[in-house]
């Protein structure tokens, strides 16, 4: 079990950063031919992925909504890293994104998503208050949340809050 970190901390993260959302949705529980594969070919591309730092995948975080859904939120250095690892032939994506469209296409068994997220230098804010390691926290570390890092102003622009008690 992961340990609870008391206190009030910040992700160790500065600069830019791209959030990208990618998930599944079970429409048809009793076609477990359709959605087993998708649900399988994800644990491959995120091992791909946390093997090779160069690919610029800084991590992801895995959330369940009840019966249906899968959604993992992804963190990138930039935009270009996450585009080149999806259009790379040779690499996971690309054959488990193909073998989706030859089997599922647009029968409607199963739904797909992603969004992206292209976050500028200051324009992130993070708080993890008596917290397990979580979201940007758990990919890039933590610090406290104290100095220029003690309220969602000072996060967000890294400029002092004159108005913060």
């Amino acid at each position: 079990m992961t340990k609870v970190q008391a206190g009030r901390f910040s992700a160790n993260h500065d600069g830019p950063l791209v959030v990208f959302l990618i998930g599944m949705r079970i429409n048809h529980f009793h076609k477990p031919a359709k959605w087993l594969p998708v649900i399988r070919a994800m644990g491959p591309m995120l091992n791909e992925l946390h093997r090779d730092a160069e690919s610029g995948f800084l991590g992801a975080e895995t959330l369940f909504q009840p019966w249906r859904t899968v959604l993992l939120v992804q963190y990138w250095r930039d935009f270009d890293s996450l585009e080149r690892y999806a259009r790379a032939r040779e690499r996971q994506h690309w054959p488990a994104w193909t073998a989706f469209n030859r089997a599922v296409g647009n029968d409607g068994t199963v739904g797909i998503y992603h969004e992206t997220y292209s976050v500028p230098h200051h324009g992130l804010e993070t708080i993890y208050a008596n917290m397990v390691p979580f979201g940007l926290g758990k990919v890039a570390g933590t610090v406290p949340s104290t100095g220029s890092r003690k309220t969602a102003r000072t996060r967000m622009t890294g400029q002092a809050d004159e108005t913060a008690p």
